[in-house]
């Protein structure tokens, strides 16, 4: 078993992504290129956080970290728009937001013990 997969916040992150798919997959008039970045941005999350495990340096695993919370950043900024152009109901994007929310709120606290 590899360290990331002990991780909290990657079996969150991995749940994200499942229900990001979820919800692209059952949307087929989502805009395409939204749904193919919000697709990209939530794999981002626990691929960059698998990515920093396997580093020796503390700066380099905290770089993956940050890298992984940015995504999550980019997850709520989509949904805000999702959320406008109706694509989302408001309980979705409550669900989503509290979830991309959570973690970055995990990521953050992994970021400043490596600082």
């Amino acid at each position: 078993m590899f360290d990331f997969e002990k991780l909290t916040v990657y079996k969150k992150a991995k749940e994200f992504d499942q229900q990001v798919l979820l919800l692209i997959y059952s949307d087929k008039s989502m805009d395409k290129v939204i749904a193919n970045q919000l697709k990209r941005a939530s794999l981002s999350i626990p691929l960059n956080i698998a990515e920093g495990t396997g580093r020796y340096s503390k700066a380099d695993i905290r770089n993956f970290y940050v890298i992984a919370r940015g995504s999550a950043f980019e997850c709520a900024a989509i949904f805000d728009i999702l959320k406008d152009r109706k694509n989302i109901s408001l309980e979705g994007y409550s669900d989503f937001y509290k979830r991309a929310e959570e973690l970055s709120m995990m990521l953050f606290a992994m970021i400043r013990r490596l600082s």
